[in-house]
């Protein structure tokens, strides 16, 4: 399976989603479920409140994708402790915009 990854644009200069790509790679963690996956997709949300989010999203499905997963740094906080405060709204309209048959998997590890 393939998927696109959408993460924190605050986070962008202290993390370089090597943990995304590695469990991804390696189907563990939130993967665990689907086993591996090659990530065909790695963008920002596109900064606060995360607007670009679902076009990037869509974009990312029209070009493969067959799960959208949001990195930890959206739902959690990592690595700042911060987590994204407009999550469960991006994560809704995202939702809605790529249909039932995308996956949306909620954090990475």
């Amino acid at each position: 399976m393939k998927v696109g990854i959408i993460r924190c644009q605050q986070t962008e200069d202290m993390c370089p989603g090597t943990t995304d790509f590695k469990v991804a790679n390696e189907g563990k963690l939130a993967f665990a479920e689907t086993g591996p996956v090659e990530v065909v997709g790695f963008l920002s949300c596109g900064g606060c409140p995360g607007k670009k989010a679902v076009s990037r999203a869509k974009l990312m499905v029209d070009r493969g994708a067959e799960i959208i997963a949001f990195a930890s740094c959206m739902k959690k906080g990592n690595p700042i402790g911060f987590p994204c405060p407009h999550f469960a709204q991006i994560h809704e309209a995202v939702v809605k915009k790529v249909g039932s048959e995308v996956q949306v998997i909620d954090w990475t590890h």
